[in-house]
């Protein structure tokens, strides 16, 4: 048992302020950027107070449009993302959640073999299986679609694997209670097992949804019209090798209106994220 005396309190915290620091201050210094001119950030040193450009800068990324991407909005760029992350995060944890459900609860043949093979896609990930995936959505006309976007990286053989972990914890008694009051499969599963796996959902959600809306190759891949752009690939367009026919101030803006939705993601869903990963009380 480790002694709680002041100085070891002390020294944890100053850690603790330390560490804090060296991770947001690169955050801090690209929002004092984004509240200054172009001028301003060219010509070094860069200003460690906010500027008086705020408004102005924020407001014309968000809804002016920005010419190095055909001149959409950062807006716009920001609802594409949304749509991909929410739909990914949504359909694998809706397609994990049935497929683990069937694993677990039903009897039919060649049963463990369709897990086998759905465990097996772990080692297939969209970079392996680019050519054939893209050539599908070439054929069925998805390109430059939420749907072209979506689909092809919905499926989740980590999510179904954590579900069906879950539910072979469930006690038998439980399923045989449900079944001698009458319940059937998908009663069973809406007010019994979607109640039990509320924690695990939030916790796949969470990461899920961050997950679709960094995602890089396959928007880059899957989308050619500028109003298609997620924030990733706006972001890559925005930057010039050169210097200065880089918008950089404007690049700053979408930085950091980049990094908000997952962090709300994150802090409101922050007491289930904890609770879907480590609460054990089934």
């Amino acid at each position: 048992m480790i002694e709680n005396t002041p100085v070891r309190t002390v020294i944890a915290h100053l850690l603790l302020v330390l560490g804090i620091l060296v991770v947001a201050f690169p955050i801090y210094y690209t929002f004092v950027a984004s509240t200054h001119s172009l001028q301003t950030i060219l010509r070094p040193p860069l200003p460690l107070l906010p500027g008086d450009r705020f408004i102005e800068n924020y407001s014309t990324a968000l809804f002016g449009g920005i010419g190095r991407i055909g001149g959409v909005s950062v807006a716009t760029m920001l609802w594409n993302t949304t749509v991909m992350a929410l739909g990914i995060a949504i359909g694998k944890i809706v397609i994990s959640i049935l497929s683990a459900y069937a694993i677990v609860f039903f009897r039919f043949p060649f049963r463990m073999t369709f897990f086998w093979l759905i465990f097996i896609t772990l080692m297939l990930p969209v970079e392996v299986r680019i050519l054939p995936t893209y050539k599908v959505m070439v054929d069925l006309h998805l390109i430059d679609t939420y749907a072209g976007l979506i689909i092809p990286i919905i499926a989740s053989a980590t999510a179904t694997l954590l579900f069906r972990q879950f539910f072979l914890t469930i006690p038998g008694e439980l399923v045989e209670a449900a079944r001698v009051d009458g319940a059937g499969p998908f009663r069973f599963f809406k007010d019994i097992l979607l109640p039990l796996s509320k924690t695990n959902i939030a916790a796949l959600f969470v990461i899920l949804f961050i997950y679709g809306w960094t995602q890089y190759l396959w928007p880059l891949l899957v989308t050619n019209s500028n109003d298609m752009n997620t924030i990733v690939i706006g972001l890559k367009k925005m930057i010039s090798f050169a210097d200065a026919d880089t918008e950089w101030h404007l690049v700053m803006v979408t930085s950091m209106l980049a990094i908000v939705p997952p962090i709300l993601v994150v802090v409101l869903m922050q007491r289930w994220f904890v609770r879907g990963l480590v609460d054990t009380e089934k």
